[in-house]
């Protein structure tokens, strides 16, 4: 069997600047203590366990807005990588806590978009995930009247905004070009007038993009992410959907079936965005003793990918 490293994949730059700031932090015996991040930093828990060893807590299972009261007066606080609302860094000055902000440039870039077409008349449509903290944060720039959430082209048909309304069309960056096709064709069937921002990151687009080209040329996937990553997730949806080959996606070695290689002569490896590069390593370190050689396929033999949105 052989392995097939595909690249790009692993972290991005917004996962590594947040990361790198957290792990700063705690280094640092000026930043007043505790540390809290205002859910997790990025969707892994191996990351997430990592900065627990440092000295930094993790609040999740809330909203923002929530997990703010439960920050001890004179705490810090890290804004995660997801972005908050306006609320949330008010809500957080008003309690005098120290703030630093870990949030990706490309979702600044979004909340920025939003805001400037909410101060134009606009109604915001933004495609993306129910309960995801990326929305929770952009959606919060926009008056609750003036923004509505779509994940389904079922979602359009339902949407009570009058005709004439101007609309601006955003979506969340951790989806797929491909998912978002079919959203964004219906609501220009609804509202040709609608200004679409296509907001999709150009990481998150590349490791799709590399994994669907890759199911060509191999029998199945494994994705190594966790399982409330985005997009992880989205990684296997392509591959099966848009790539046509069966894929997996596992938190660690630990969710390894060797049931799944029966038959398979080249097996892909990729990595969701926020998925530590020594836990896609031990993946591919496995598969290679299971029985196999290794390659590499893609843009550059690489687990990380710098660029940043052109």
């Amino acid at each position: 069997m052989e392995v097939v490293k595909i690249t790009p994949r692993g972290y991005c730059y917004g996962v590594v600047d947040a990361l790198t700031l957290a792990k700063r932090l705690a280094r640092d015996p000026a930043v007043p203590r505790p540390i809290f991040v205002l859910g997790q930093i990025v969707h892994n828990r191996h990351a997430v366990d990592d900065l627990a060893r440092l000295g930094i807590q993790t609040l999740d299972g809330k909203s923002r807005l929530d997990l703010l009261d439960e920050v001890p007066e004179g705490a810090s606080v890290i804004f995660t990588a997801h972005g908050v609302s306006p609320a949330v860094r008010e809500k957080a000055k008003q309690r005098g806590l120290t703030l630093y902000d870990a949030t990706c440039p490309d979702v600044t870039k979004t909340h920025q978009l939003i805001r400037e077409k909410v101060s134009a008349g606009y109604h915001i449509i933004y495609v993306g995930t129910p309960n995801h903290p990326e929305p929770e944060g952009a959606m919060g720039e926009a008056p609750q009247d003036r923004v509505t959430l779509v994940s389904r082209v079922e979602d359009i048909r339902q949407l009570a905004i009058k005709a004439d309304t101007p609309i601006a069309v955003v979506t969340q960056t951790t989806l797929s070009q491909w998912d978002t096709a079919a959203i964004l064709e219906a609501i220009q069937m609804r509202f040709p007038h609608a200004e679409i921002y296509n907001e999709i990151c150009l990481a998150t687009q590349q490791r799709q993009e590399a994994a669907v080209a890759a199911a060509a040329d191999v029998d199945l996937v494994i994705v190594v992410g966790d399982r409330r990553s985005n997009n992880s997730n989205r990684l296997v949806e392509v591959v099966t959907n848009i790539g046509g080959k069966p894929a997996f996606r596992v938190e660690d070695v630990n969710d390894l079936n060797p049931a799944w290689f029966h038959h398979v002569h080249r097996v892909g490896v990729t990595a969701g965005s926020s998925t530590p590069s020594p836990v896609t390593r031990a993946v591919i370190r496995w598969l290679e003793a299971y029985g196999g050689e290794s390659s590499a396929t893609g843009q550059a033999s690489v687990e990380m990918s710098g660029q940043k949105k052109s």
